[in-house]
């Protein structure tokens, strides 16, 4: 997708306080956070949201959630965290490429 801002970032064309990567997804510190600590974790493949995954994606969402965890410890989120998919304009969601956002306040 040629005007999707996060694969921009996902492909290198936007900079990004990128705090994890690995081929299948990438993390970056959000731009306008909500919380001390708010990282967004996208997959690279796009999607618009999690009402567009398909059987397809089973296998990385569930990498993808695996890790949240592990993003959240290195990010100084010891104690717990929160994550959030928005999904559709109803749920609140503004850039349509799937992410998982992930925020807290370290301990």
């Amino acid at each position: 997708m040629t005007d999707c801002i996060f694969c921009k970032i996902a492909a290198k064309q936007i900079p990004a306080g990128v705090v994890y990567e690995d081929d299948e997804m990438l993390c970056f510190k959000d731009i306008n956070p909500a919380a001390p600590v708010h990282l967004l974790l996208i997959p690279k493949v796009h999607f618009d949201s999690l009402a567009h995954a398909g059987p397809e994606h089973e296998a990385l969402l569930g990498n993808m959630m695996m890790k949240v965890p592990k993003i959240a410890a290195q990010a100084g989120l010891g104690n717990g965290f929160k994550t959030q998919i928005n999904t559709g304009k109803g749920g609140g969601q503004e850039v349509f490429h799937l992410h998982i956002h992930i925020m807290g306040r370290p301990a």
